[in-house]
């Protein structure tokens, strides 16, 4: 049996890794339906100033993005994945103490959302970047997966889970479940002992904007991972605008209380865990280089359900449309990520992440803004029709690309690799 053929499971390590991202990924779901709440419940906070916090969230990609990967590439990845956790678990549990001695307040949340964002650039900059590190490159799509499951798992019980604690504690309280997940994440990584190779030092006189460089060059000089790049980013700034606007949409318009939203925001998670579940078995079947724009051809009009919700019953529209077009999103991600590792050299694996977090990332902030801008003047409802109207436009640069015309990805000696810049 060679290395390909055998399950990312039997690796222990791989399975620390896979417990870490569980108890993290749980707790930060808690704090999807939380945080907000906490605004909007506790601080009485406006639509564009639920927008501006979750672009808080998100600006550090726009911030620290390019030069993270840079960075990432010159230390060893775990102990970047362990600081990053204890910082955020540090910063999440001062809300709660905040509003236990009554000075919790706008700017702090804005000023958590920030500092988290910026730990969780390096993380996830790292996480993906580690992952080689731990697995032959044969089990990559398979670890991908696995990975992209326990994050759909926890979108599944996460925000259920958050929906009963704020109900129970409230909001604010709530988040002490996203401190400990991200505290149980770094222990779970400490007791990781494969070796890890010492980074590659840069050559002598090679400034951070020359390492940048490169991985700005290695992205933009394929023409795949460019549309790629493009994509996505038109997919992650509409859905940030509707993170920005769902609990506005969902707790004042639908008039849905805590509880039934957190259950709601859970069941949308299924699609998420069906895609992740199914990821590998779609991309054999219909091949891994059609199955990244066949999977958001498919499942994106179902997002025109998102508006069309309403009172009551109606209200499960809202829950189908996204759970459909997070199964497309899950299975585009599984295939688009697991491509992205196999075709980059280890020495470029967290400028190559890194820019392409930057670019996929660093819309959301503006989508965020924009969610909020639009929600105040227009009405929440008004909101989710225009992210509902994007989420059509996101297959159009993959079907722009090579990757119309294939079946299957490139090998990675085939794909054209640019120089080093």
């Amino acid at each position: 049996m060679t290395p390909g053929d055998r399950s990312p499971l039997r690796n222990t390590d791989f399975r620390l890794l896979l417990a870490g991202a569980s108890a993290g990924q749980l707790g930060a779901q808690v704090t999807v339906v939380a945080l907000p709440l906490v605004a909007v419940v506790e601080l009485h906070a406006s639509a564009l100033q639920t927008g501006a916090l979750t672009a808080a969230e998100t600006a550090a990609f726009l911030l620290v993005g390019l030069p993270a990967g840079a960075w990432v590439d010159r230390m060893r990845r775990l102990p970047v994945l362990i600081r990053a956790d204890t910082v955020r678990a540090v910063a999440m549990a001062s809300l709660p103490f905040a509003a236990w001695s009554g000075a919790l307040t706008m700017a702090q949340l804005y000023l958590v959302a920030l500092i988290t964002g910026v730990a969780t650039v390096f993380f996830d900059v790292a996480h993906q970047s580690y992952l080689p590190a731990l697995l032959p490159r044969e089990q990559l799509v398979a670890g991908n997966g696995a990975l992209e499951t326990v994050r759909s798992s926890a979108q599944v019980a996460g925000p259920g889970l958050g929906g009963g604690l704020v109900q129970a504690v409230g909001a604010p309280f709530a988040l002490v479940a996203d401190a400990l997940g991200y505290l149980l994440s770094a222990l779970f990584l400490r007791r990781i002992h494969t070796p890890e190779a010492a980074p590659v030092p840069p050559a002598a006189g090679t400034s951070l904007r020359a390492q940048v460089a490169e991985g700005l060059a290695f992205v933009f000089g394929n023409p795949i991972l460019r549309m790629i790049a493009c994509a996505t980013a038109v997919a992650n700034f509409f859905n940030a605008m509707l993170l920005a606007v769902q609990t506005v949409f969902l707790v004042r318009v639908l008039e849905l209380p805590p509880g039934v939203l957190g259950l709601m925001m859970s069941a949308s998670a299924v699609g998420g865990l069906a895609g992740a579940l199914s990821a590998g078995a779609l991309a054999r079947m219909l091949g891994r280089a059609r199955v990244i724009w066949l999977s958001t051809v498919v499942t994106g009009p179902f997002a025109l359900l998102w508006p069309l919700a309403g009172h009551g019953a109606a209200a499960g529209w809202f829950a189908l449309a996204s759970a459909v077009v997070f199964f497309g999103a899950v299975v585009y991600n599984v295939a688009q990520v697991s491509f992205r590792q196999l075709l980059c050299p280890d020495a470029l694996l967290g400028r190559m992440n890194a820019t392409l977090r930057f670019m996929v990332w660093g819309t959301m902030p503006f989508g965020a803004l924009a969610g909020g801008a639009i929600a105040s003047a227009a009405g929440a409802r008004a909101a989710v029709w225009v992210c509902a109207a994007g989420f059509l436009l996101v297959p159009l640069p993959l079907l722009l690309s090579p990757l119309r015309r294939l079946r299957d990805l490139p090998q990675p000696a085939a794909v054209p690799r640019p120089e080093a810049a």
